[in-house]
């Protein structure tokens, strides 16, 4: 498997790159090893290749041995020994979290220097929620996501234009089809995004991914805390599992229970809650809130969770090729929150609509199936969206096949236009 290459992600640089030279602390968070330490790279990268006289540009990596940080008045030290003595110094600070009080110290840095900072956020010591707390509100996050199909292709030295085939590198032709099958089988982690992929070998990356964000970042991070909601290895992992084989379905805390309870593992709706809600602080999981299309309300009960790489759902699963409807609709989810949408389930009396997508005064009521060739399976996903009596646009994003491009005013939209054409 060849080494993985230093790929621009053009839209998480613009994002991070949005609010540079403020005092607002630019803070990346994601899942493990979805790229975000790369991202700083980026960052210092692009604003170095300005060239601008005076610029000072300073990295640290808490993980590494060789680090000379150890408290926080090291790390404030180290930076300011390092400042520009005559313009602005640029600082890229990789997982801060492993020095105790490290916020007081990031937080003198914006006060007292003239300086940028761009930093990472490691998942088992700082949670999103926790951010405005430790950084007095003076930050904004980036949300990072592991490889979307259209990264994905670049990562792996594609390109398919209006085609829907590509050379690969080593002269062999590759459809569209394919890779979105691969895709929606082994992920998108940046450090294994290859062609040449075997699904051992990514069994044996994923087993280690798995048991890093489990293990360190729910479990160790709990007991690291005095808490004691989370800490059962074997309970999480069955949750875990548990709602890999659910993604697209509507959940609730008692299914949970009574169904890890009747396969031998006794547990309660409680319990499930915490273990689910440590599970989407990990970036793990993401929850899709239930939307009541007829009261335009959030409707607090059976949520959808949806994975945050497909290649974990596939290792958990054991491989197995028979739903990719619902790994095609987990993938369209992830997509829809890498383009900046928010999303919920929408419910309408006793139908549902995949998703209500919403951004910048725009609302989206979205359907996704694998197929639509079949009388039944079109009425399936056409009905729920003519019963919606609002003006709001209407989608159904296919997977397979070819179709009119409208249906009754509802757009009907190929897999390849929707995650590599922009046409959403």
């Amino acid at each position: 498997m060849a080494k993985p290459r230093l790929v621009s992600r053009a839209t998480y640089l613009d994002r991070a790159l949005m609010f540079r030279d403020t005092d607002l602390i630019k803070v990346i968070t994601g899942v493990r090893r979805c790229g975000k330490s790369s991202l700083l790279a980026l960052v210092r990268g692009k604003i170095e290749s300005e060239d601008v006289e005076g610029r000072a540009f300073v990295s640290l990596n808490l993980e590494s041995m060789a680090c000379p940080v150890a408290t926080k008045e090291d790390l404030y030290a180290y930076f300011r020994e390092r400042l520009s003595p005559n313009g602005k110094t640029y600082i890229f600070l990789d997982e801060p979290q492993r020095i105790d009080g490290w916020q007081l110290a990031v937080n003198a840095m914006r006060v007292d220097f003239d300086c940028d900072i761009y930093l990472t956020g490691s998942n088992a010591y700082l949670l999103s929620s926790e951010l405005s707390t430790y950084l007095s509100g003076r930050y904004v996050e980036i949300k990072m996501l592991p490889l979307m199909l259209g990264e994905y292709l670049e990562f792996c030295g594609l390109s398919l234009g209006a085609s829907s085939a590509a050379i690969a590198p080593d002269g062999s032709v590759v459809l569209f089809d394919d890779i979105l099958e691969r895709y929606l089988t082994y992920g998108g982690m940046p450090a294994i995004a290859s062609l040449d992929l075997t699904q051992e070998a990514h069994s044996i990356y994923a087993a280690g991914l798995y048991d890093a964000v489990v293990t360190r970042d729910v479990l160790n991070r709990e007991r690291s805390l005095g808490q004691s909601k989370v800490m059962d290895a074997a309970l999480l992992e069955k949750v875990a599992a548990f709602l890999g084989d659910n993604i697209g379905n509507c959940l609730s805390m008692k299914r949970i229970a009574d169904s890890l309870t009747s396969a031998g593992s006794k547990t309660t709706n409680k319990t499930v809650d915490s273990y689910v809600r440590a599970l989407n602080e990990a970036y793990l999981y993401y929850k899709a809130d239930r939307y009541d299309l007829h009261g335009k309300a959030i409707l607090r009960t059976n949520p959808k969770e949806y994975i945050v790489d497909l290649g974990i759902r596939s290792y958990l699963g054991g491989y197995r090729a028979t739903d990719m409807g619902r790994l095609f609709e987990n993938a369209v989810y992830l997509q829809l929150l890498y383009m900046g949408w928010q999303v919920h389930v929408g419910k309408l009396y006793d139908k549902e609509v995949d998703f209500v997508a919403v951004k910048d005064g725009r609302t989206v009521y979205l359907q996704v199936t694998d197929e639509m060739m079949s009388d039944k399976t079109r009425e399936r996903e056409l009905g729920p969206l003519r019963s919606i009596r609002d003006a709001y646009e209407k989608c159904v994003i296919v997977r397979q096949g070819r179709y009119e491009a409208d249906a009754e005013g509802i757009r009907i939209i190929q897999a390849k236009d929707f995650f590599l054409d922009g046409s959403f």
